[in-house]
């Protein structure tokens, strides 16, 4: 259907910028109920959210009037959470109120300060930035909200969750009461709407997302993976797919630069954006997308947020979102404004349980299958080769005479041969991949079985591990590892390890037997074939382990020899003088001493005897007193190398120095 009548300078910009039918979120934001309201509205990431708010406040800022007046204090306040949303709302604003005669000034953090201070003194219309920089001008009195007439807050849960909420608050309890508050999010959680109930007064709410179909327009595939070649797999999907544009997720900024600096040497053209990086460079990496130097993004889900780019048909899950609004909202960057587009979670083998209870909560269908080989990548680049529009055009007169030089002195499969080795030399060589083969699909969980009732005083049933669900149960293939109880094995670590070779999980892994040269397992029959292929023959970077089949250890042969014992060393003959050893027997009790209990019941009671002694004599004052014994003579203070009758020598200072004793 036609946009609805709205303002005639904003529907001149329309029809220049070639809108002919409004989105779902634009018709209702431009519904009679809607006029002059405040309004809470959860919309689809790509739905046209920033042309809906543009058209939303066109009447309240505009009225009957043809153009806007001459700029002062600014009318209408928008605000983002990043620095590229905030960037991109000014671009679709100007252009939409272009006609009418605005002028939209932006204020965002990494910007000169000094001229967006510049940009409000001049005056303007429309102000767009983001809360830290808002709150800044607010503070230093650069940006007067006395005149405001409506404020949007754009990817409002975003911003909550960067912890804007008291930034938010901040301003619109600085706006006029009397304003209008848009308030636009893809989903509607409970921050968001305790926050509307705050600020708005009788919104209305508006809600555009289809619940049974969160974006047709988004073609979801989940890959399954080794947890060791997540980076191939990025690298073979960007290949067979090989789009005009394509995004990468990752969660932290070193992983972002991991992975960017990988692809950059394979050929790739990549730019990253992270959080460490500067508004320039940002600027910097933006254009290159959008000029067509650089293909491929590597961004965290907060540098991402909000970018628009054109052509950008692939979405990548190098690292598996969070949660459903993570998915929901990094998936939402491709499939925009009624495009189509691609989204590939790459899902390692243990975490496919994960990644269903994700796209169960999202509400979303995938295709789970294996990633894309070396072999189907060389097929496609084929296809591609054989279908390129090149062959189309109209050759010029150099063109022919080139052509027919290279006819006269080479043959055509020589000419054909060097063209595919030119086109191949342009392009990044693909990975050697594990093909895990058609995935089967998943039968629900069955219920716990309850555990039987035990009568009081019946004791708890012993646990068997045997019967435990965490082992693999059914038939089993044995294989053996060339590592033992000699190299310290550990269940602990071997676990990990068989995992990552064979591409398995841990419930298809049964019982370990370590023995002293080696290590034998079970793996579950269905994923005994695969096992084989990804371990045995091969070697792992940094580990010296070998891998192959054995039989059972009780069926298989003898088992590993145990360590040798040492023996001991024959005891040395007795001498011919040594006296006979006595016989060691236990005497009878007629034979026995009479204990010390039996001798004190025997004997009267002890009595105690004090022994009257004489006290010493009390010594000199002034002295040290010291008993008379031959060791303390010896040891007393001047005692040693004097005759016994020698009188003492006083303890302190000599006669005349210091003051002397009171006695």
């Amino acid at each position: 259907m036609p946009f609805p009548a709205t303002h005639a300078s904003v529907e001149r910009a329309l029809s220049e910028r070639g809108y002919s039918e409004p989105t779902s979120v634009q018709a209702a934001v431009l519904a009679p109920d809607a006029q002059g309201r405040d309004l809470l509205v959860s919309a689809q990431t790509g739905s046209g959210k920033t042309v809906a708010f543009g058209l939303a406040m066109v009447s309240t800022l505009l009225g009957d009037a043809e153009r806007f007046g001459p700029p002062a204090e600014p009318l209408a306040l928008v605000i983002a959470p990043t620095r590229e949303l905030a960037l991109q709302v000014q671009r679709e604003l100007a252009w939409l109120y272009a006609p009418a005669g605005a002028r939209v000034a932006s204020c965002v953090g990494g910007m000169d300060i000094r001229r967006e201070a510049r940009a409000l003194a001049d005056g303007c219309h429309v102000v767009v930035g983001t809360p830290g920089r808002l709150r800044d001008h607010l503070e230093r009195g650069r940006l007067d909200p006395s005149r405001l007439q409506a404020v949007v807050l754009d990817e409002a849960d975003e911003m909550l969750d960067l912890g804007f909420r008291e930034d938010l608050e901040f301003i619109l309890g600085a706006a006029p009461a009397d304003r209008r508050t848009l308030l636009f999010s893809a989903t509607i959680a409970r921050e968001i709407a305790i926050l509307a109930q705050k600020f708005q007064h009788d919104a209305l709410r508006i809600d555009t997302v289809d619940r049974s179909q969160p974006h047709g327009d988004i073609d979801y595939k989940a890959v399954l993976v080794a947890p060791g070649e997540i980076e191939h797999a990025v690298v073979n999907v960007l290949r067979f797919i090989d789009p005009p544009g394509a995004l990468v997720f990752c969660h932290t900024r070193e992983a972002v630069r991991r992975l960017n600096g990988s692809l950059l040497e394979r050929g790739f053209a990549t730019v990253a954006l992270s959080g460490e990086m500067g508004q320039n460079e940002r600027n910097h990496a933006l254009q290159a997308l959008r000029d067509g130097r650089a293909r491929v993004c590597v961004a965290t889900d907060v540098a991402a947020r909000g970018i628009d780019l054109p052509g950008l048909d692939l979405v990548i899950h190098a690292e598996l979102p969070r949660g459903r609004d993570a998915l929901l909202h990094r998936s939402g960057r491709t499939g925009r404004a009624g495009r189509k587009g691609v989204c590939v979670l790459i899902t390692p083998f243990n975490r496919r349980r994960r990644t269903e209870l994700l796209l169960q909560q999202a509400g979303v269908e995938a295709e789970f299958r294996g990633p894309p080989s070396a072999e189907d990548v060389r097929k496609r680049d084929q296809e591609r080769l054989v279908q390129d529009p090149v062959f189309a055009e109209e050759s010029s007169e150099e063109d022919v005479a080139t052509a027919g030089l290279l006819l006269a002195q080479r043959t055509p499969e020589e000419i054909a041969a060097a063209l595919v080795r030119l086109v191949r030399a342009r392009l990044p060589e693909p990975e050697e991949l594990y093909d895990p083969g058609p995935q089967r699909t998943r039968e629900p969980r069955s219920p716990r079985t309850p555990m039987p009732e035990r009568e009081e005083g019946e004791p708890r049933p012993a646990y068997d591990p045997g019967r435990s669900e965490r082992f693999a149960t059914g038939p089993m293939a044995w294989f053996r590892m060339s590592i033992g109880r000699r190299n310290n094995a550990d269940p602990r670590w071997l676990l990990p390890v068989i995992c990552r070779r064979g591409h398995v999980t841990r419930k298809e892994i049964g019982a370990i037997r370590i023995f002293d040269g080696e290590t034998r397992f079970e793996i579950v029959e269905e994923a005994a074939q695969r096992f084989a292929e990804a371990a045995i023959g091969k070697t792992a970077k940094g580990e010296n382990i070998r891998f192959e089949r054995s039989e059972p250890p009780e069926a298989g042969g003898p088992r590993p020899d145990p360590a040798p014992r040492r023996e001991r060393p024959p005891a040395k003959p007795p001498r011919e003088d040594a006296p006979a050893p006595r016989e060691m027997r236990r005497p009878a009790r007629d034979e026995r001493a009479p204990s010390v209990r039996e001798v004190a019941v025997d004997r009267p009671p002890r009595r105690e005897v004090v022994e009257k002694r004489e006290a010493p004599a009390e010594p000199e004052r002034g002295r040290r007193f010291m008993p008379r014994t031959p060791a303390a003579e010896a040891n007393r203070p001047g005692g040693v190398g004097k005759p016994r009758g020698a009188p003492p020598k006083p303890w302190g200072k000599p006669a005349g120095k210091g003051k002397p004793r009171r006695p």
